[in-house]
């Protein structure tokens, strides 16, 4: 008996191609509204669903396969004697196979102005029910819900005339996976909406909150995980379902071990850190905090002087560059003990020297085009905190501080490289953890201090680490991600050998810490934003 395969997709990319093939193959095609009219027209032999059902599509075609001879066809068991004497008595004939894409509300809601009428308009009544009727009988139905999977149908249908279970089975995992997508768009959109009933109309655009009264994340996985953070913990590694451009998700490995859950998360810091400079840079992360950064006119020299700030820590680290990797940049670092090497490429006299690493993992990741938006810029628009059967969502910390922004308080006023390193100590200090205490000279950091209790303390450790590296903190400018609530952390930047310091400002205090810098004869400016990272 020839197979019948129903046709009905509101993206028609490629489908004349797919239902030219199924014809030749002796494929029944039926199809509906605009689908059925651009197979006709393409000369194919197409049965439209009203001819099937006898009852026309009514309500602009908001219902035309809401019916018994549609879904009885794709519901029925064909093992079950009862459902195939019940399909006979009615008429019924069988569908083997639905291809249906559903109507782009993702799309359209995407759209600037996009009206409340328009968005209801594209919720997809017909194709979710079918899809889940299909998916569900899936050892008698395959079920294409996307273009990408044409290929495969067709190559099993002309080698053996029919799907195996196991196409079957994932064409069915894939097509649930979409319904769950939709409805999750269709929730996070509604329940976003802020609705205003005195505004109703058709043009009627509503305002919507950032965050939707339900959350409906959908993530892909990438790979399961030997293990978590510990060796106890089991993990794998998702991905969003429209990853940004130039975004960690989108890195190919090109050699090495299989990545683990800490160096996943340690290489999303890096290179989230290294993408925001424009200048050559090298980022060197260890346990989730730079350890050195720095720029240069070269991948090589940016390594260089990163690798200077604490030669200790960056054993085993994960470097970052945002130029491509030559040979010589290539030579460098393999004479260092490194987990992961990211760089937007690599030549091939550097993947030569790696060849003789072959532990190290290397990993190509496309720098982001650059825009107006987190997306097109390659970073989250929103992060998130998983805690006690809850979850945190904030907007994620995409601010870059500006020279206007940049609000002198003291007498003394900083000279223009001052100005120029304390950007780039402000960068930095955005990602390392609070308190964070970052020392810079020359486009380089010379003393890092990260992670502690106490502002004080991070500033000691900073002083300690740039001691052990052989580095001298005097005439450096200073970055700390939050306000100093006292004069004594300005002292302890100072007596190591700070000349300037950058801060948010916000402090009962200000005034008092201000009075300290100009007592000891440095300059501070404000930023106005802090950047704690937790």
């Amino acid at each position: 008996m020839a197979l019948t395969a129903l046709l009905s997709v509101s993206d028609k990319t490629g489908i004349v191609e797919f239902a030219s093939a199924l014809h030749q193959l002796g494929v029944r095609l039926l199809s509906t509204g605009g689908t059925a009219k651009l197979l006709a027209d393409s000369g194919l032999p197409v049965t439209e669903v009203a001819e099937v059902t006898q009852f026309p599509e009514m309500l602009d075609g908001r219902v035309k396969t809401l019916h018994p001879k549609v879904h009885g066809g794709l519901l029925a068991r064909r093992d079950l004697p009862a459902h195939m004497a019940a399909l006979k008595e009615h008429g019924i004939a069988t569908i083997d196979l639905l291809v249906v894409n559903l109507y782009p509300f993702e799309a359209t809601v995407a759209k600037p102005g996009c009206t409340l009428a328009d968005a209801i308009e594209n919720i997809d009544i017909g194709g979710p029910a079918m899809v889940r009727s299909a998916a569900k009988n899936w050892k008698d139905v395959g079920v294409l819900t996307s273009a990408d999977q044409y290929e495969a149908v067709l190559a099993e249908l002309k080698a053996q005339g029919k799907l195996s279970d196991k196409l079957r089975f994932a064409l069915s995992v894939a097509a649930f996976n979409r319904i769950a997508q939709y409805d999750g768009a269709i929730s996070d959109y509604l329940s976003s909406v802020n609705f205003e009933a005195e505004k109703l109309s058709e043009t009627y655009v509503p305002e919507r909150s950032q965050f939707p009264g339900q959350s409906n994340g959908h993530f892909i996985k990438v790979q399961d995980l030997r293990y978590g953070e510990n060796s106890h913990q089991s993990a794998a590694w998702y991905r969003d379902l429209h990853p940004a451009p130039g975004s960690l998700a989108l890195g190919v490995q090109l050699q090495g071990k299989e990545l683990s859950y800490n160096n996943i998360a340690d290489a999303d810091a890096a290179w989230e850190c290294v993408k925001s400079f424009k200048l050559p840079a090298c980022v060197i992360v260890k346990h989730a905090n730079p350890c050195g950064v720095a720029v240069g006119a070269s991948a090589l020299e940016a390594y260089g002087k990163a690798f200077q700030t604490d030669p200790t820590s960056a054993f085993g680290g994960i470097i970052a560059l945002n130029r491509t990797v030559d040979g010589a940049a290539a030579q460098k670092i393999s004479q260092q003990f490194v987990e992961v090497l990211m760089a937007p490429d690599f030549t091939p006299e550097a993947l030569e020297v790696f060849k003789a690493k072959a532990n190290v993992r290397l990993m190509k990741i496309a720098l982001p085009a650059g825009g107006d938006t987190p997306w097109k810029q390659g970073r989250n628009a929103i992060d998130a905190k998983r805690v006690g059967s809850g979850l945190l969502l904030q907007t994620a910390d995409n601010h870059e501080l500006q020279l206007p922004d940049v609000k002198v308080v003291t007498i003394k006023q900083p000279t223009q490289e001052e100005i120029q390193d304390l950007l780039f100590a402000w960068k930095v200090a955005k990602y390392v953890k609070s308190n964070a205490i970052v020392f810079c000279k020359g486009g380089m950091t010379m003393g890092v201090g990260a992670g502690q209790m106490s502002r004080l303390d991070s500033a000691r450790i900073a002083s300690i680490k740039a001691q052990a590296a052989g580095l001298s903190l005097q005439n450096t400018v200073v970055a700390s991600d939050a306000f100093f609530p006292f004069r004594d952390g300005l002292d302890v930047v100072v007596d190591a050998g700070a000349t300037c310091v950058a801060q948010p400002g916000g402090s009962m205090r200000d005034q008092e810490v201000i009075d300290a810098a100009n007592e000891r004869g440095v300059a501070m400016v404000f930023t106005g934003v802090r950047h704690f990272r937790h």
